[in-house]
């Protein structure tokens, strides 16, 4: 008898534990030793908004220069991890595009982003310009181009096709 109830015990106890590391945690704050999960470089020495990565039994977050780096790691096919949540910078309250704050972070899943305008990321590459306010966004997309557009709206062929970047001519 004393076997099945610690048996149950330790599924039940294992089964608690799960539930509770499922759980969102709260964003990080960015400090100077993040670094990129792609890049491995120092993501304070980036412009533009940055994300962080919470997954499944990993304490730390995955930091990303760009946020297109992260919608493209959420819905790579070929992922073999459990995201709990991502979070990227709220562009609408950042104090400029080269200083995005430490703290100002929203749930990716919630975000308004323009997609398509004349802002380039960290890396260099056209960015998904993350607002937690759409009426911002709107305004954004107004002066920089591009449209608005929600987190189901961006498909996976946005973000892993490759950036086409025109090549400048060779000089003979």
């Amino acid at each position: 008898m004393k076997k099945i109830f610690l048996i149950i015990l330790v599924l039940f106890l294992g089964a608690c534990s799960q539930n509770i590391s499922k759980e969102k945690p709260e964003p990080t704050a960015l400090t100077a030793d993040a670094a990129g999960h792609y890049c491995q470089m120092i993501i304070l020495d980036h412009d533009g908004p940055k994300s962080q990565a919470h997954l499944l039994n990993n304490g730390a977050p995955l930091w990303f220069s760009q946020v297109r780096d992260a919608l493209a790691f959420m819905k790579s096919p070929d992922k073999t991890f459990e995201i709990l949540v991502v979070y990227v910078n709220d562009v609408g309250v950042a104090p400029s595009w080269s200083d995005m704050g430490e703290d100002n972070w929203i749930d990716i899943e919630k975000a308004f982003f323009v997609v398509g305008s004349d802002a380039l990321g960290g890396m260099g590459a056209p960015e998904f310009v993350p607002f937690a306010d759409k009426k911002k966004a709107q305004e954004f997309a107004k002066e920089r181009g591009g449209k608005v557009l929600s987190f189901e709206e961006i498909d996976s062929e946005m973000v892993l096709t490759p950036i086409d970047y025109e090549t400048p001519p060779i000089k003979q």
